[in-house]
């Protein structure tokens, strides 16, 4: 009787489900395990543009008149881990954990709304680099073979010397599937680089930031050069080699001096550009490759879970020391699969067949999708105001004001069932498109 009372629960669940919304609260580890086994969203192809806004949208701002302006130029990209938007000072948070990156924002484009395409690092850096989207349930080991326009292998072929250096490790969660036989002519990671603070998860960020302007120094004068850095500062759980300015043994606090901590470094970085006399030779690239959350909303917390504010949208920077002088803050919605193309379009060169994202120097209002699947599946999109999410499992929409509501603490489905219904035909159909081409086609 007990076994029967439990297999009517179990069967009962999925109905439950969509008539009860538990945010996740249903979930356990051995349920989460089932239900991320099997496909819950199946391939179906699909071509047309995912990102045009179905209820159409005005232009935003035009930087066209940028195209080429940084030809020559060498380009560091920095991608941020956990790095949300909304704890900055150039977004408003206060105080400021990153006040190197603020004082680079001075001479930059600034995005106010930027996303990731997924709140986790590998598949993101292969959206990223890639200029693709990440399939829903796929292994990142599958992209090792999924054909990739890659930046790197772009710039290589432009002449530059391009290099990878991560304070972390490669062997976690298969980043070498998404970074290997991309054009990078060096990978190096904590093992390689080494340093003074050294741990399973990474080494500290002065001695990457040491080993990086090691290469630098060993190139040519003549040699331009493409540099990724990818630190582990911000990452659970938000270790610092030392006493940060943020009191309390809370995590949110730790993160605060983990970012801090790893800010110092960014200036570090920037400082040895300055005293080599090419800063104002080089271009920098810095976003979050995701955010973090800290109980925004319930169960809500680190990265992976949900597509809430806190989770995908992340602070964008384009600097060019020299050239431009004044902040220019863009509003328009963009995403960092746009990066590759953006970058290419600034040093004048030709775009890449196979790239989904566009440059981010064009007006067109475009909308920002996104995704995860780590335990319930969610899809959603930024469309001017609007953020929309849609939950996989249970079929529920919701649609937030985000203009008028950051916090994404009212449901306006209801209010709106045209427009909801409308976003919820376009991620479905993107999704299913997009597992398609990665799955089916690669």
């Amino acid at each position: 009787m007990v076994l029967a009372a439990a297999v009517a629960v179990a069967a009962s669940g999925p109905f439950a489900v969509s008539h009860v919304d538990t945010r996740g609260g249903h979930r356990n580890a051995l349920g989460a395990l089932v239900a991320t086994s099997f496909p819950r969203l199946a391939a179906r192809p699909g071509a047309r543009d995912w990102r045009a806004s179905p209820f159409g949208a005005r232009a935003g701002e035009d930087l066209t008149r940028l195209h080429g302006s940084m030809r020559g130029r060498n380009v560091l990209l920095v991608i941020l881990e956990s790095t949300g938007a909304r704890h900055l000072g150039i977004y408003g948070g206060s105080p400021d954990p990153m006040p190197n990156l603020a004082s680079l924002a001075r001479q930059s484009i600034l995005f106010e709304r930027a996303y990731a395409v997924y709140p986790e690092s590998i598949k993101g850096l292969f959206a990223t680099l890639c200029s693709r989207y990440p399939a829903f349930d796929t292994s990142p080991e599958l992209y090792a073979d999924v054909p990739c326009a890659a930046l790197p292998a772009a710039l290589r072929s432009a002449g530059y010397r391009t290099a990878l250096f991560h304070s972390g490790r490669f062997v976690y969660l298969g980043m070498r599937s998404v970074i290997d036989h991309r054009g990078f002519d060096v990978l190096e990671d904590a093992g390689a680089i080494g340093g003074r603070v050294d741990s399973s998860f990474g080494v500290d960020e002065t001695s990457a930031v040491r080993r990086m302007l090691e290469w630098i120094d060993s190139l040519r004068k003549d040699e331009r050069f493409f540099i990724t850095y990818m630190p582990i500062a911000g990452h659970h759980p938000y270790a610092s080699s030392g006493t940060g300015p943020f009191t309390g043994d809370g995590d949110f606090a730790r993160y605060m001096n983990a970012l801090h901590e790893g800010d110092a470094a960014l200036g570090e970085l920037l400082n040895g550009l300055r005293t080599r006399q090419i800063d104002d030779e080089t271009m920098v690239v810095v976003f979050g490759d995701h955010g973090e959350a800290f109980g925004e909303h319930p169960g809500n917390f680190a990265h992976t879970l949900f597509i809430h504010e806190e989770n995908v949208r992340v602070p964008y920077v384009i600097a060019a020391p020299g050239l431009i002088a004044e902040p220019i803050r863009v509003e328009r919605t963009v995403s960092v699969i746009d990066t590759a193309p953006t970058i290419l379009d600034l040093l004048g060169l030709a775009p890449a067949a196979g790239h989904q994202g566009a440059s981010l120097l064009r007006p067109e209002a475009r909308m920002a999708l996104f995704y995860t699947d780590y335990s319930l599946g969610w899809l959603g999109l930024r469309d001017g105001c609007w953020k929309y999410l849609y939950e996989i499992d249970s079929g529920r929409s919701r649609l937030f004001d985000v203009c008028v509501d950051p916090g994404e603490t009212r449901d306006r489905a209801a209010d709106f069932p045209e427009r909801a219904d409308a976003y919820r035909n376009r991620v479905r159909d993107w999704a299913a498109a997009q597992k398609d081409a990665v799955v089916a086609k690669r």
